[in-house]
């Protein structure tokens, strides 16, 4: 039995936008969403940045944060009002001004990944935080961009950067990361019928391979060094005796008069 894996009925000119509304790539966005939201709420600002593959995606919705802005690179139907058109690679917000940037496979999907995440850092303001998704190396998606040469999906395309290496980028712009998440466990088999044989995979691997899903979702602060705040100077308590004259006891009194 040879079951032909998802880029069957693809072609290397369809956008990865159009992959993204198949059946498949439906399947993989919704356990993305899911991920994200359980980051989103928990995030507090006045600001939120979100650039993903498909502005139409508004994957920020469960955002608490009033303001929202998806950037786009090019104009489309459905654009909410408050998207603008520019490119990632140069943001035209000011320094320091975002609380929160959301990064959907904007670095598997771009000659200059760099470059974006140093935009991306310099708008967050400090102690602002960035949530960067993208595709896992360590999963059989990564298995199958690496084996796969001749007929690729669209979204093997992307640059599949390792937890590791994205650590080190984050490490040099002064990003901690506090938390990394995965999930989707499942070959990319464009068969619903095969994905579900592979049903027992998925919570196998929720539960022993806790870093071999198709997708990684970071979080990460922007931490600023400042000064240090002096501490209060704290001196020991000693009690001096001073040479006050004894009191006169009733006898002394006595003999005196």
């Amino acid at each position: 039995m040879n079951e032909p894996l998802e880029h069957t009925n693809q072609t290397e000119n369809d956008s990865l936008e159009q992959w993204f509304a198949s059946e498949l790539g439906t399947e993989l966005l919704d356990a993305q969403k899911r991920a994200i939201n359980r980051l989103l709420p928990s995030l507090f600002g006045y600001y939120l940045v979100e650039i993903a593959v498909n502005p139409l995606m508004q994957l920020s919705a469960e955002s608490l944060i009033g303001n929202k802005v998806v950037v786009s690179s090019e104009f489309k139907l459905g654009l909410s009002d408050s998207a603008i058109l520019c490119e990632p690679t140069e943001l035209p917000f000011e320094h320091n001004s975002v609380d929160v940037v959301l990064l959907h496979h904007t670095l598997d999907f771009t000659d200059n990944p760099h470059q974006i995440l140093r935009e991306a850092n310099r708008i967050l303001r400090p102690g602002g935080y960035i949530i960067v998704l993208g595709f896992n190396p360590n999963s059989w998606w990564g298995m199958r961009n690496k084996c796969c040469t001749k007929v690729r999906a669209p979204w093997q395309r992307g640059l599949f950067i390792s937890q590791r290496r994205l650590g080190d980028w984050m490490s040099l712009l002064g990003l901690t990361q506090l938390r990394c998440m995965t999930d989707y466990y499942l070959p990319p088999f464009a068969s619903k019928k095969w994905r579900q044989r592979f049903a027992k995979v998925q919570t196998f691997g929720r539960r022993s391979l806790p870093n071999n899903g198709a997708f990684t979702v970071t979080l990460a602060r922007k931490d600023v060094e400042g000064t240090t705040p002096v501490k209060k100077l704290q001196f020991a308590k000693k009690f001096y005796t001073l040479p006050v004259r004894k009191p006169a006891i009733r006898e002394q009194i006595r003999e005196r008069s």
